[in-house]
């Protein structure tokens, strides 16, 4: 595909000035809509294909997440995009003044391999709602869902609208050296810093969506049964391969023995004895990464799981307990289905501890102490979080997602999303029946002096 015409075409198309009545991205968002919905059986397919999904899990942690962003799109997007009343200052009477969201323009979302539909099609929603063009580049890690997204985008938009380009490294290398209106982008935190190099030449915002090891901090109070309940579900569902999975356990040492026996037999029940055998279960993306997580897997430490088949790259949900943080497994963002727990004595010891690390996208707490609970999601900085869950938080279209620090920048779902495609533009519609002479030279200062103390006070 020529990229130059490609995006001359999209340029053009947002120059009409086609994309911005609420309508039309309305039409949109439902055409999108009704084009997953018939692709259903394709998406289920293409999950399992790419990753072992099951269709329950593909369903349950893409597809539908995706169907509820579009429909909450297109039942506020008329409010989102229309103009804000704000207060206009006594200096500048007679006016109006009011905050109107507009569209960036042409965009280009770039997206993961692990939750290969969520995060190309939720971002897409946003940008549509927002009223924005879009070029897609989905990863080619999961090419049974690129080509399916690809379809989708094919039978739902003309390429001047929205354009799904499929390919690998050279691919993205092209993209990256285009200049856009914004740059959307989820993944790693080394590919992150190479996109905002490429941006930062062309001056070209970008919302980073990242990653980083998740603290899940669990204290002498939890309840932990339903601790580990919780802390299986999140961790280890698509083999551990999500950014906000629970990277390891921070455990107040009176309690660990206890929650580790706890989540030992919640791995059991929720994924039988033998979890390589577990039609459910799905497995690693790639040789290389299964390779990669092997090698973090120190089976002196290990207390449940360890097992792995190379020939279908499944790694049961491995539990390493003593770990410390000098352990291999500490040293990188894992990113599949090992747990490491460690433990500490008291909470103030952990704010010293996670100050000094990289910010996380996510930390989780289970505590039943509601002090514990506010003194935490204080004095920690992260993405978001949960307190006495995991991952849940992101599955809503009613708060933005989003990492700070080294786990990315900008959030979006929903009316952050909203946002995050938009530019506000502040205006001041000033009239025409009077104009206060006061402004201008020569300066009156004896006449005005006083008043304009008093309104500028």
């Amino acid at each position: 595909m020529d990229l130059d015409k490609l995006l001359q075409s999209q340029r053009k198309f947002f120059q009409s000035g086609a994309t911005l009545p609420v309508d039309f991205r309305i039409a949109m968002l439902a055409k999108l809509y009704q084009a997953v919905e018939r692709y259903e059986p394709q998406i289920a397919s293409a999950l399992h294909d790419d990753l072992g999904k099951s269709d329950f899990e593909g369903y349950m942690c893409e597809t539908g997440l995706v169907k509820g962003e579009l429909r909450y799109m297109m039942r506020h997007v008329r409010r989102f995009s229309a103009k804000h009343r704000v207060r206009t200052p006594l200096t500048q009477y007679a006016a109006v003044s009011y905050q109107k969201p507009s569209p960036y323009g042409n965009t280009l979302i770039m997206s993961p391999w692990n939750y290969p539909l969520l995060l190309t099609l939720g971002p897409l929603a946003d940008a549509i709602a927002a009223g924005n063009t879009a070029v897609v580049k989905p990863s080619a890690y999961s090419p049974a869902t690129s080509a399916v997204i690809a379809q989708i985008a094919a039978d739902c938009f003309d390429p001047a609208y929205v354009a799904v380009i499929t390919g690998g490294r050279k691919e993205n290398a092209a993209l990256l050296e285009k200049k856009f209106d914004l740059v959307f982008f989820t993944g790693s935190q080394g590919v992150g810093r190479e996109v905002l190099r490429h941006t930062a030449e062309h001056l070209t915002p970008a919302v980073l969506e990242l990653g980083g090891k998740s603290p899940c901090i669990v204290d002498s109070t939890a309840k932990l049964e339903l601790a580990a309940r919780r802390i299986v579900f999140g961790k280890f569902l698509n083999c551990g391969q999500t950014c906000v999975a629970p990277d390891y356990i921070l455990c107040q040492r009176s309690v660990q023995d206890a929650l580790v026996q706890n989540i030992c037999e919640q791995i059991q029940r929720q994924f039988g004895k033998n979890p390589l055998d577990n039609p459910d279960y799905g497995r690693i993306v790639n040789q290389k990464h299964f390779d990669r997580l092997r090698g973090l897997i120190d089976p002196s430490k290990v207390v449940w799981g360890g097992a792995s088949r190379p020939e279908t790259l499944q790694i049961a949900p491995t539990v390493m307990n003593g770990v410390v943080w000098e352990d291999a497994v500490m040293q990188e963002e894992i990113f599949g289905p090992i747990l490491p727990v460690l433990s500490f004595n008291h909470l103030e010891d952990i704010y010293t501890l996670l100050s000094a690390m990289p910010k996380p996208l996510a930390l989780y707490l289970f505590t039943e102490d509601k002090r514990q609970s506010r003194e935490v999601t204080e004095r920690c900085s992260f993405g978001g979080g949960c307190i006495n869950d995991t991952i849940i938080h992101l599955a809503t279209s009613e708060m933005g997602f989003g990492g700070v620090g080294e786990s990315g920048m900008g959030a979006y779902h929903g009316r952050v999303g909203f946002d995050a495609f938009s530019h506000t533009k502040s205006i001041v519609d000033k009239k025409t029946f009077l104009d206060l002479p006061m402004r201008y030279q020569p300066y009156q200062r004896k006449l005005y002096g006083k008043l304009l103390r008093k309104f500028l006070r």
